[in-house]
Order: structure tokens, then sequence, then C-alpha cells
């Protein structure tokens, strides 16, 4: 699996200072050993978010079972993002587009964020200098994404969770793609597996587009597997018709990773194996989604 890295990029050290200054320091959710601990995304009826709910407003249940809940938080809790986007030839009208978008998304990092910037066709690529908070740095990074063909998808997203595994914490992919997988050595299952063992939440923005392949016009559609990915590791999917949906589409997972809450229960039965898990409100017409399964292993998680 070949993987490209970007060329050097100058920081902004001023720069980054007086937007850090601006903003208020987040805290890191603290759970015990053996705690699972869920990031849920609630939205109301209109699918507007939903920021003032107590922890009595949730139900959390593990194999059908209700649990009950020994920690919860609805305060912004601190991310490490890998950005991963796609720069096939399919791509050549509608990348700028993608990486203004992306560039929102950046901008609404908080202090304690960290993020990467990477790219994917018949090659993977990830920023040299690993994860920053820099976010000129990362805005930056975006101006060097290369061009190529083959579309490696679920190769791109297994190789950021490669990227995500030292670290402590949150972890998050946000990826996006107008087309299908068609040249990975991994495919959508083992990459779905492997976000449920270690915890990474993947969201998918897919974007059907149109260009000319040389010969004739082709239309694209996102690969089917991303949504079951999204759903899986509880991060959202966003299918998107028009270009001009791209901005706000970005700025809104921004916004959503920044309005979740976590809860946490300890489990009755830690047996190696897949636990279906469930979020329910109980005020009516609201929706949560969080990740549906986790495996119950008796490894120690003392930090989310």
């Amino acid at each position: 699996m070949s993987i490209r890295i970007f060329a050097p990029i100058a920081v902004s050290a001023i720069l980054i200072a007086s937007l850090a200054a601006q903003e208020t320091p987040q805290k890191t959710f603290k759970v015990s050993t053996n705690t699972v601990a869920l990031y849920a995304t609630v939205t109301d009826a209109e699918k507007r978010l939903v920021p003032d709910l107590v922890q009595d407003d949730f139900e959390v249940y593990d194999n059908g079972k209700l649990q009950t809940l020994t920690s919860f938080d609805n305060k912004p809790q601190p991310i490490s993002v890998v950005v991963m986007l796609d720069t096939s030839g399919s791509m050549t009208l509608a990348l700028d587009l993608v990486k203004a978008a992306a560039e929102q998304f950046l901008l609404r990092l908080m202090p304690d964020d960290q993020g990467m910037v990477g790219a994917f066709n018949d090659k993977i690529e990830f920023h040299p200098e690993g994860f920053t908070n820099s976010r000129d740095m990362l805005v930056r990074s975006l101006k060097d994404l290369d061009f190529g063909y083959p579309t490696r998808l679920y190769d791109a997203v297994n190789e950021s969770m490669s990227q995500l595994k030292p670290l402590q914490g949150r972890k998050v992919v946000l990826v996006f793609t107008d087309g299908d997988d068609n040249s990975s050595k991994v495919g959508s299952g083992h990459v779905t597996d492997r976000g449920r063992l270690e915890e990474v939440m993947v969201y998918s923005v897919g974007l059907e587009n149109e260009y000319f392949d040389g010969a004739r016009r082709v239309r694209s559609s996102p690969d089917r597997g991303l949504k079951r990915l999204s759903e899986e590791t509880g991060g959202g999917f966003f299918l998107l018709k028009k270009t001009d949906e791209l901005t706000s589409t970005f700025t809104r997972v921004a916004q959503e990773l920044h309005s979740q809450y976590v809860v946490g229960f300890t489990p009755q039965v830690l047996d190696g194996k897949i636990h279906k898990l469930e979020v329910r409100l109980k005020k009516p017409g609201m929706v949560a989604r969080a990740r549906k399964s986790y495996v119950a292993t008796s490894e120690p998680t003392t930090e989310k």
C-alpha cells in the first residue's frame, strides 16, 4: 500500500495564537475502567441539533437490555480528526470547491482539537508533520493535494485509522468522495470492524458528480458501503447532489462534533463478543445517533 507525504508547510504562529486565545479550553471526559462511552448526536424533528438535554433524558441499551448510566457530559470534547479527500480524476472540476468546504471545517476546530489532512486516489498521502492543532497549517496543507485516477477509498479510511491508533481520546475520520471504491486492498467490512474495535467515528460526505472522462459524460455516485460504515461507528452520512451544498455540510459536521453528548455505562458482561447498542431519548420527537455496537472486552479504557 503506497503512502505519499506532502511537502513541508509553513506555520503562521501569530495567527494561531490569536485564534486560540479567543476559544475556551475544552475539558477531556474521564471514564472509569471498562466504561463504554457513546458520543451521541441529538436532533429534533426539523434536524436541528438539541443542546440542552440532561442525563435523565437518555436511555442506553446493550443487546436490548437497559443499562444504568454511570457517566454523562454535554460539554464539547477534544477530538483527533483525519480529513481525507478524494482527489481522483472525477474530482478535477469540483476539487477547489471541496477544498474550500474542508477549510471551513478546519477553521472550526477548537484549540484542544488536533487534525491531519490527507488525500487519496491511486495513492494515499498525509501531512508529514503528523497531527497539529494549528488551523493555519491544516488549511495550507489543502493546497498541496495531488490528483490521481483509481479510487482507494477504504484503503484511505483504513490508513487514517492507523494514523489515529497511537492517540488517546476521541478519534474521528471525515472522508469525502464522489465515487465507488475501485482499487482498495481492504473492504468496507474490514474497515467497519476496525472502527468498532478501535472506537473510531467515521463521518462521510458523498457527492453525486458528473464529469467528462475524455470520451463521454459520466455520472458518479459515492460508494454504497459508506453509509453503513458511518452508521455503525456513530458518524453521519451526507449524500449531496450539488456542489453548493459542500460548505454547509462540512460546517454541519464541525457543529455536530462539538455538540455531542457523551454517555457511559459499565457493561455487565465482558465476553469478548460484539454487542449491539441503542441510544433512546425519553422526550418525543428527538432522535439520537451514536455507534451501534462495541466489543465487550476487559481491556481498560481510562480516557475517552
